[in-house]
């Protein structure tokens, strides 16, 4: 048990090292790059190639690598995309982005493939139920992931606090705040003249060395599946070829229930995307500073967390619908009060509420959509998650896209028409279920969603 244990906390500390640095470089992209659009295009440029990545790449490039070696291989893409910041422009960022779209699907893959094997081969040994020692060792992991959210956006904040070129914010500058912007630049409208190059650089190189240490830390200390686990490995991986998989997600959408739940993922990548591509650039470091844009998307990842581990528990009594009802009055306020709401400096405790409430509504989402899938597919879990995570890529690929071209109000419209057709369509598919199959409770289940939740986070 003490060296599974440990491969498991050497694979648990080297994504939180990697996602440090990733987290906290995603929320600041908008922001920090955001001339032509430069920021965002990357984001969208990252979630098509992750799209492309996770249909055929996972299970070539284990069987060819193993896990421990394709971890540490995919680990060096995101690595590539810290460098790209260094000096960021369309021949640096674009490129490196698509390395680390395509360096996600296997990354995770191989993370979970390995926690399974080394979960499986204890319990065989120890005459224990292997689903409950990978559920332990799932829960150990993302018990420590989870804080990368946190880490990396404290890191920002730090750093950026330190910049000695502050003034105050005019009034005219503010206007150009909130939902009615004025499409400009906000790096120039916001209470710094932007972060020196310096204290960029410095958290580039923190970043960056973050990323090596993860890796150092997989390639030094991670076992290699044994000899005698190959062939539990090759069974896990005898998965389907490219094509018959690719055909299989398709052929998926045969079933109306799954045509009817697309609006409802895209709605998931959408309102991420306008969390950290437009809250944080149009609201945040337009009103405060880019120094804010850290503490602000800690307070996100920490509700977040909390109440996807406290949904987790209670849906079992709550039933699914009931907190889908909750989501959607939180977020619909959200959209609402962010129309109406001008930003100001003096109001600073509003700028952490609506980040806490779009935390709490986000856990719904991930949660219970992906329980959702489970439930409904549950003889077609392989081809129902790969549109689950092809839709809602999709909804990131979308956001981030027009993020450059829209006033944030039209974004805003759009968030909210989204919802209300993905609460329509959710309403349809549990009247079909209820129809098909009367007296069947509705609570999802609370097992098993963790893994799939965090791979359509990258």
């Amino acid at each position: 048990m003490e060296r599974n244990l440990k491969n498991v906390l050497v694979i648990s500390f080297g994504f939180l090292l990697l996602f440090t640095a990733y987290g906290g470089l995603q929320s600041l992209q908008s922001s920090l790059h955001s001339e032509e659009g430069l920021g965002v295009a990357s984001l969208s440029v990252l979630y098509a190639a992750l799209i492309l990545s996770s249909m055929f790449l996972p299970p070539v490039l284990i069987k060819k690598l193993g896990c421990k070696w394709t971890i540490a291989g995919s680990m060096c893409c995101y690595i590539a995309f810290s460098l790209g910041n260094f000096y960021a422009s369309w021949y640096t960022l674009i490129p490196t982005s698509v390395i680390l779209g395509l360096g996600g699907a296997p990354l995770w893959s191989a993370k979970c493939t390995y926690l399974t094997i080394a979960g499986n081969s204890y319990a065989e040994k120890a005459g224990k139920n292997g689903k409950d020692i990978i559920n332990q060792y799932f829960g150990v992991f993302f018990l420590i992931f989870q804080s990368s959210g946190i880490w990396g956006n404290l890191i920002s904040s730090l750093i950026f606090s330190q910049a000695s070129n502050k003034v105050e914010i005019s009034e005219e500058n503010l206007a150009c705040c909130g939902a009615y912007d004025c499409m400009t630049d906000t790096s120039n409208t916001t209470g710094s003249a932007g972060p020196s190059n310096s204290l960029i650089y410095t958290l580039l190189g923190i970043y960056t060395a973050s990323g090596v240490l993860a890796v150092l830390l997989i390639v030094m200390f991670l076992d290699q599946i044994k000899s005698d686990q190959a062939k539990t490995e090759k069974e896990i991986l005898e998965t389907p070829s490219f094509w018959s998989t690719f055909l299989a997600t398709f052929r998926h959408l045969k079933d109306k229930r799954q045509c009817l739940l697309i609006p409802l993922t895209m709605y998931s990548g959408f309102e991420q995307g306008f969390l950290s591509g437009d809250y944080t650039k149009t609201y945040v470091t337009c009103a405060l500073g880019i120094h804010y844009v850290g503490y602000v998307m800690i307070c996100f990842s920490a509700v977040n967390s909390l109440c996807s581990l406290l949904f987790g528990k209670i849906s079992q009594f709550t039933g699914r619908k009931l907190l889908f009802a909750l989501a959607t009055v939180t977020n619909a306020a959200c959209i609402i009060a962010l129309l109406l709401w001008k930003p100001h400096p003096e109001q600073i405790a509003v700028f952490f509420v609506f980040p806490a409430l779009w935390g709490l509504s986000d856990a719904v989402w991930q949660t219970q959509t992906n329980g959702l899938y489970g439930v409904l597919f549950e003889k077609h879990t392989e081809a129902a998650f790969a549109n689950y995570r092809l839709w809602e890529s999709c909804g990131f690929v979308i956001a981030f896209g027009y993020s450059t071209k829209l006033q944030v109000y039209i974004k805003l419209y759009i968030l909210l028409s989204v919802l209300v057709l993905s609460m329509v369509t959710y309403g349809v598919v549990e009247y079909l279920e209820a129809k098909s199959s009367p007296g069947t409770p509705t609570a999802t289940k609370k097992e098993n969603v963790g893994p799939v939740t965090q791979e359509t986070h990258m």
